[in-house]
């Protein structure tokens, strides 16, 4: 992570960070936890939180591991109340629990369909919600990870296009009802991001090779680029960005919706 902004940037602000020990969320987990954040991250099993809450702790913030389902709302508000009495409040928290596979819509079965729906976006309400009350107490940030599958038809995505269309919806909505409470609902639209499972499931040699060519800037992206686009997003630099699913792909999207290929 390169200093690009204060250490200072987040200092003191607790944040709950689903998905948050592997993947894209690690990295803004201990982006966050780098700016001065404490940080309670959770996922379904806790042996994918416990090497990362150990590393966040090593950078002398607070932080705590908690496992949950993001489907279960009672799990859920047992999980936001676990981080809430630990570390005392709650003032951001990015949704990034997400579940997807390669899976032409013929093939698709409902429960397979309805398995990434109720991840992503019935996950991201979940939490959201749990989290308003401790929100409201002095204003805070939401931060929605979505992606730009829904923005052009791309094949084998007809679970993953339609939950996170539902999530940049569901991100607007939010942002109105909930800005007057001093909270501000954003979201985060990674591309291809280096390293990821994502990545390595959802696309071959062949497409990341098409990916790197059709991308106006040349490369793939980092964990850190998310991550800063969520330290931004969090702070006090955008107390004016409410209701934006902000775009982090090069300019990818624009160029090529067949970045998983057709194979």
């Amino acid at each position: 992570m390169s200093s690009v902004f204060a250490s200072t940037l987040l200092k003191d602000k607790v944040a709950l960070i689903t998905g948050g020990g592997t993947g894209i969320c690690r990295g803004i987990a201990l982006a966050f936890a780098a700016h001065g954040c404490h940080v309670a991250i959770t996922s379904r099993k806790i042996e994918h939180l416990e090497p990362t809450r150990d590393e966040l702790q090593a950078r002398g913030v607070r932080a705590m591991a908690n496992a949950a389902d993001v489907r279960d709302a009672a799990a859920v508000a047992e999980m936001i109340a676990a981080v809430a009495s630990e570390l005392g409040r709650i003032d951001i928290v990015v949704n990034g629990a997400a579940g997807n596979f390669i899976c032409l819509a013929e093939n698709l079965s409902p429960n397979g369909f309805g398995t990434v729906v109720d991840i992503d976006l019935k996950g991201s309400f979940n939490v959201s919600r749990a989290a308003l009350p401790h929100l409201k107490a002095q204003g805070g940030s939401v931060i929605n990870i979505s992606a730009t599958l829904p923005y052009l038809g791309v094949m084998g995505q007809a679970h993953a296009s339609a939950a996170k269309a539902g999530v940049d919806s569901l991100t607007r909505t939010l942002a109105v009802e909930w800005g007057p409470h001093r909270i501000r609902v954003n979201g985060i639209a990674p591309g291809p991001i280096e390293g990821t499972e994502g990545v390595r499931r959802l696309t071959n040699e062949k497409s990341r090779e098409s990916g790197l060519k059709n991308c106006p800037l040349g490369r793939m992206g980092t964990t850190d680029d998310i991550a800063n686009a969520a330290l931004y997003l969090a702070s006090d630099a955008a107390s004016y960005v409410n209701g934006v699913t902000l775009v982090v792909d090069g300019g990818l999207w624009l160029r090529s919706a067949r970045i998983l290929g057709e194979e």
